[in-house]
């Protein structure tokens, strides 16, 4: 059996845990602090980030992008027209820059910022960073998402999905990192009704089910994180 490596609220994690939800993949699980950069981490991804796949004989396959090119190229043939990276080389192209937009962009800008200070920072010993959050750093976040929210709307009042007329991986991308924000209560959803209802239609699915359920200990999501209704 495979095994993946993961931390619930790592946004990159979140994204191939949607991935394997769609592929049908049920992977063992091990879960990962990805702010103390275990030796057993380090062993199999010398980069110290999550998430990792590793195959049953062994591979070790790293980062969210490196891991959905190489499911599409093990796994997505099989998927017949539940593939999420299309066949057409143009439509592909659009699919990996909306991947780039989120797993590099949207975190760079938004997730890392939020996840890091209202999270990751509760658990770090003060020697790695820990202690309280830095509010410039979460002020930073919170302004940013308004503008990639604006752009899922436009591109939603497009588009079917975000990349085209089917489900890829450039919406669980975008879907998997908005979940991390969400359950902070820190996307506005009310300044863009078409980018909500995009959103609630990825969140209805059966892939999403699992990410509802996660907990930070100590801290409870925003009233409407679990709602399918919000």
């Amino acid at each position: 059996m495979a095994t993946f490596h993961h931390y619930p609220f790592c946004p990159q994690s979140r994204f191939i845990r949607l991935v394997l939800g769609e592929m049908g993949i049920a992977p063992a699980t091990v879960e990962e602090k990805p702010w103390e950069r275990s030796q057993s981490l380090l062993m199999i991804n010398p980069a110290g980030h999550l998430p990792i796949f590793v195959e049953e004989q062994g591979l070790a396959v790293p980062g969210a992008a490196v891991i959905a090119e190489y499911l599409d190229e093990t796994r997505g043939l099989g998927l017949d027209g539940r593939r999420l990276l299309p066949d057409h080389p143009a439509d592909r192209v659009e699919v990996r820059r909306l991947m780039e937009w989120f797993l590099v962009k949207f975190f760079e800008e938004v997730s890392a910022y939020l996840v890091t200070e209202k999270i990751y920072k509760r658990f770090m010993k003060a020697e790695l960073g820990g202690g309280p959050p830095d509010m410039a750093a979460i002020r930073a976040g919170r302004s940013n998402v308004r503008y990639h929210l604006q752009y899922i709307g436009f591109l939603i009042g497009k588009r079917n999905w975000l990349a085209g007329p089917d489900l890829t991986y450039a919406d669980l991308a975008a879907a998997a990192h908005l979940s991390c924000v969400d359950y902070l209560g820190d996307v506005p959803w009310e300044e863009d009704e078409t980018a909500k209802a995009w959103y609630a239609r990825v969140k209805s699915r059966p892939s999403f089910r699992a990410l509802l359920t996660d907990r930070v200990p100590g801290m409870a999501p925003a009233a409407h994180y679990e709602d399918l209704d919000f």
